[in-house]
């Protein structure tokens, strides 16, 4: 049977095994509901607590800014439904998640920021798009499929000169960069467990001290009066230790590079999309001239390896990625490009078996392929 190997980090993380340790414990041992008041109540609560302040530590933030939730998309529609005012004026950009550019369809007045060609938003045009009733500005910490980090201490110095809130969605950041909320100058912080190898169904959402955030779901006064509905302890255990999880930033980095080297030395007509200076290092976004993006997935799937194209299928149509058209690819570029992002259980044998596929199917595609190969 053929081995198979995962390069799709940044769509899920595998569970780490101190994370599947922990919750299994937790899911036999810790049965109290974490608003009860008796022992068992009172067991789950001290769990709970721990766990925020292991989530609160990895980003440099205070336990009672840590608001525990189901995942990176209910996060930022917290912050952007809790934090705009009525009447408030939105700026966010045109490469962020679905979980931030559909809720601001649902707004009256937003201005959507392009990026440059190389995946970075400049701050100038966050400058610009300012009016007097700008409230909040929403800008993603690291993007999903191309890695780019975002300027946010700058951004933020704008946003807090015209006295408007800063979001940002940190999900794909967590967990590969350091992250410190302070320095950076964020109000509200997105975050997902599943991101950084612990569960999927939770996550959490900073909310820094003094700011003021309408909940969206209404229950009980469970998360200080923030997101009602009891909590899931044992995924917040398991987040909680996965926050402690060291980060590997320059092994990553080292595999990223000698994959997108190998890729580039061996295979004519491939080109980077993104930065390739300021961007985390497990991701790198590449555009295989003459082949499609999903041909391109699947016929590394068949040779035993999980990556991305990016793209979204919806009611049967592969539509390019909106990130990359963004960016100033065309339709064809953004089809023909594949994302490939790195974790804890690649090694360099993994590495370099991936280029040797890459360039495999990279031929026989192209040989097959009715794309125009210039």
């Amino acid at each position: 049977m053929r081995a198979h190997f995962y390069f799709d980090h940044n769509a899920t993380t595998p569970l780490a095994e101190e994370v599947l340790v922990a919750m299994s414990a937790a899911l036999r041992d810790v049965c109290g509901n974490a608003s009860s008041i008796h022992h068992y109540g009172q067991i789950a609560r001290q769990r709970l607590e721990q766990a925020r302040r292991q989530v609160a530590a990895r980003i440099g933030a205070g336990p009672k800014e840590i608001v525990f939730l189901s995942g990176g998309t209910e996060a930022d529609n917290l912050a952007l439904f809790g934090a705009a005012s009525e009447g408030a004026h939105v700026i966010t950009t045109k490469i962020e998640h679905p979980a931030v550019l559909n809720p601001c369809t649902r707004m009256e007045q937003v201005t959507l920021v392009p990026p440059a060609s190389d995946g970075t938003v400049d701050p100038d045009r966050i400058q610009a798009a300012l009016r007097p009733n700008t409230r909040l500005i929403s800008v993603m910490h690291a993007n999903n499929e191309t890695g780019v980090i975002q300027p946010i201490r700058e951004i933020a110095r704008i946003a807090h000169a015209q006295g408007a809130l800063l979001h940002v969605d940190g999900v794909q950041a967590a967990g590969k960069i350091s992250v410190n909320v302070d320095e950076l100058g964020a109000d509200l912080y997105s975050i997902s467990a599943h991101k950084l190898y612990a569960p999927k169904g939770i996550g959490a959402l900073y909310v820094r001290q003094g700011v003021k955030l309408r909940a969206q779901i209404f229950g009980g006064h469970h998360e200080r009066d923030r997101r009602a509905g009891t909590e899931n302890v044992p995924a917040a255990i398991g987040f909680g230790v996965a926050a402690q999880l060291p980060i590997h930033h320059d092994r990553m980095a080292e595999m990223r590079d000698r994959l997108e080297a190998g890729i580039l030395a061996r295979v004519p007509d491939v080109h980077v999309n993104g930065s390739r200076v300021n961007r985390l290092p497990n991701t790198t976004n590449l555009r295989f001239n003459g082949v499609e993006g999903e041909a391109m997935v699947i016929a590394l799937d068949l040779r035993g390896f999980a990556v991305s194209s990016g793209s979204a299928c919806s009611s049967g149509t592969v539509e390019p990625s909106h990130v990359l058209l963004a960016m100033g690819l065309s339709a064809e570029e953004a089809r023909s490009s594949v994302r490939f992002s790195l974790g804890e259980s690649n090694t360099i044998e993994q590495v370099d078996a991936l280029i040797e596929a890459a360039s495999e199917s990279v031929r026989h595609l192209r040989r097959v392929s009715t794309y125009t190969h210039a």
